[in-house]
C-alpha cells in the first residue's frame, strides 16, 4: 500500500520523538569581582589585583534523560572548599529540584581567579557574588532544557603539555624546605647541565562531549585536558587564563545556534604544567602565550568533534557518588622536632642559612601534628553518558591516576576531572611519593600515602555499576 508522503514524514517525525529523550541546557554566567583590590590566592605572599583583564564565568551544562538529570559546571576558579560548594548545591537544587548529589562543580585552577575567603569587605563582597553566580549558572541551563543529542570524542595536543617533575643529574638536586635530598624536583628550570629526565608521563588527548539542537546545531561543548594553568597574564589584573579564553574562542571553530556554551575543564595535572623544560621558548607578551594554548586547544577540539561519527538522543544517563573517608598524614616525632627547631630561629642571619621556604613548610608540619581531626571525608562522582564515562576527584590529580582510570574503564571512553567537588591538596601516586618533591610535602599533600589506590579502586567499582544499568 502506498502512504501519502507528508503521512510519511509525520511517521518518522512521530518515531524520532518517541526514541528522543535527551535534554540539554546550558549557561555562562559572568562572577568577575566588582570591587578591587582583592587577593588572587597562591603562593606565600599576597598577591592583589586591582582590576579585571577578561571575565571570570560559570559556565553549566545540564543534562536529562527524562529519568535522571545531571549538572556539570566549571567556574573559573583556584578551587572551591566543599563548604561554599555545597551551598551552591543547595540554592540550585531548591531552583531546579537536581538532587545536590547530581551536580558536579569542578574548578578550572586558574592562578589569576579571585579568593573566596571574608578577610575584606571586597572578598566578602566576592563570595556572595561566586555562590550565586555559579548556582545561577545552573538555574539558567535548567530553565532552557530543549531535545538535544550527544557525542564524545578526543583529539591529542601533545606538544603543550609537559610533566614538570624531574630527575636531575648528580649533585644537582637541592635540598628541600625540610633539610633533605628529594629524588625529582618541581619546574627545576631549563638548564641541560641540570636536568635528566621526567619523572612521569603525560596525557596529550582533549576529550570533548558535544551537545547538539534538534536542528544539529551546536548547543555546547565540555572539553577536559590535563594541562595546570598556562600563566603570564598581566600582573595584578584577574583572568580566567586559557580555559576562559579557550571559551571565548570555541563558537567561531563551530555552527552554534547562537547560544552556544563552551567550556573547558582541568583534568589529571598535579604533576603537568606549560613549560617546556628542554627548550628556550623566546618572550611573550602578557597572556600571549594563553591565547596560544587556547587557540591551539580550540583547533584540537574542532579535530576531535570530527570523529565523532554521530550524536545519540537516546544516550543513558546515570551518576553516581559516594563519600570517601581517607586518614589526615601526620608527621613522624622526629619530622615535628626539626620543624620546631627550625620555627624557632629568629635571627635573620640564621634563617637565611635555612633551605628555601624551611620556616613555611615547618609551619606545615606543626599545623599537620596539631591537626584534631584523624580524617577526612571526600565526594567523588562517576558519570555515565550513552557510551562517555565521567570521573570527578575533588584533588589536584596526578597524570598517571588519569591514564591508569582511562586504561582500566568498562567504558569506550573515560574523561577525568580533577578539582571536582573540592580541593584538598594533592594527590601523588605512592610510586611519586617515594620520589619526594614538591607536591609530596606534608603541606601540599595532605591525605594518605595510598589515597590515590583507594580513590581509583572506588571509582572503577561506580563505572562498573553505571555500565551494568540499563
Amino acid at each position: 500500500m502506498k502512504y501519502p508522503l507528508l503521512f510519511v514524514l509525520l511517521m518518522i517525525t512521530s518515531s524520532w520523538s518517541q526514541n528522543t529523550k535527551l535534554k540539554a541546557g546550558a549557561s555562562a554566567v559572568d562572577i568577575t569581582p566588582q570591587l578591587f583590590p582583592i587577593n588572587m590566592p597562591g603562593g606565600f605572599s599576597a598577591n592583589m589585583a586591582e582590576k579585571a583583564h577578561d571575565p571570570l564565568h560559570s559556565r553549566s551544562l545540564v543534562l536529562s534523560d527524562g529519568q535522571t538529570t545531571i549538572a556539570m559546571v566549571v567556574v573559573d576558579n583556584l578551587g572551591v572548599g566543599p563548604e561554599v560548594l555545597d551551598e551552591i548545591k543547595g540554592i540550585a537544587a531548591g531552583k531546579t529540584g537536581i538532587p545536590a548529589e547530581k551536580m558536579l562543580i569542578c574548578s578550572t585552577h586558574t592562578h589569576s581567579g579571585s579568593s573566596l575567603n571574608t578577610r575584606t569587605e571586597a572578598a566578602a563582597a566576592y563570595r556572595k557574588l561566586f555562590v550565586d553566580g555559579v548556582a545561577e549558572s545552573i538555574v539558567q541551563a535548567h530553565a532552557t532544557l530543549k531535545p538535544a543529542s550527544i557525542g564524545a570524542a578526543a583529539h591529542p595536543l601533545p606538544e603543550e603539555v609537559f610533566n614538570r617533575r624531574w630527575h636531575l643529574k648528580p649533585g644537582k638536586m637541592p635540598l628541600n624546605p625540610f633539610g633533605k635530598l628529594d629524588e625529582v624536583k618541581m619546574n627545576p628550570g631549563t638548564d641541560p647541565d641540570v636536568l635528566d629526565h621526567p619523572a612521569g608521563p603525560t596525557d596529550p588527548d582533549i576529550t570533548v562531549i558535544s551537545v547538539q539542537d534538534d536542528r544539529r546545531m551546536q548547543m555546547a561543548v565540555f572539553a577536559n585536558y590535563s594541562l595546570h594553568y598556562v600563566g603570564g597574564a598581566p600582573a595584578g589584573e584577574v583572568s580566567a587564563d586559557y580555559y576562559g579564553e579557550y571559551a571565548r574562542l570555541m563558537p567561531s571553530r563551530l555552527r552554534g545556534n547562537g547560544k552556544m556554551v563552551a567550556m573547558m575543564s582541568n583534568g589529571t595535572s598535579g604533576d603537568i604544567n606549560n613549560i617546556p623544560f628542554t627548550v628556550t621558548r623566546p618572550p611573550r607578551e602578557p597572556f600571549e602565550q594563553i591565547r596560544i594554548v587556547a587557540q591551539k586547544a580550540a583547533d584540537t577540539t574542532w579535530f576531535a568533534m570530527k570523529k565523532i561519527e554521530k550524536h545519540r538522543a537516546d544516550a543513558p544517563l546515570g551518576m553516581l557518588q559516594r563519600e570517601v573517608t581517607l586518614k589526615y598524614r601526620r608527621p613522624s616525632a622526629e619530622e615535628l622536632q626539626a620543624a620546631k627547631a627550625v620555627r624557632a630561629v629568629k635571627d635573620k642571619v640564621e634563617i637565611e642559612k635555612l633551605p628555601r621556604l624551611a620556616q613555611n613548610y615547618a609551619g606545615s608540619v606543626i599545623s599537620a601534628a596539631e591537626r584534631s581531626e584523624e580524617s577526612i571525608t571526600v565526594k567523588l562522582q562517576a558519570i555515565r553518558i550513552g557510551d562517555l564515562a565521567v570521573c570527578a576527584i575533588p584533588f589536584e590529580t596526578f597524570v598517571e591516576i588519569g591514564l591508569d582510570l582511562k586504561k582500566r574503564s568498562p567504558m569506550p571512553q573515560t574523561m577525568v576531572i580533577g578539582l571536582a567537588n573540592g580541593r584538598h591538596g594533592y594527590l601523588p601516586t605512592p610510586e611519586q611519593h617515594r620520589l619526594g618533591g614538591y607536591e609530596t610535602w606534608i603541606g601540599t599533600n595532605v591525605v594518605q600515602e595510598d589515597a590515590s589506590v583507594i580513590l581509583t579502586t572506588q571509582l572503577l567499582e561506580m563505572l562498573a555499576e553505571l555500565k551494568k544499568a540499563p
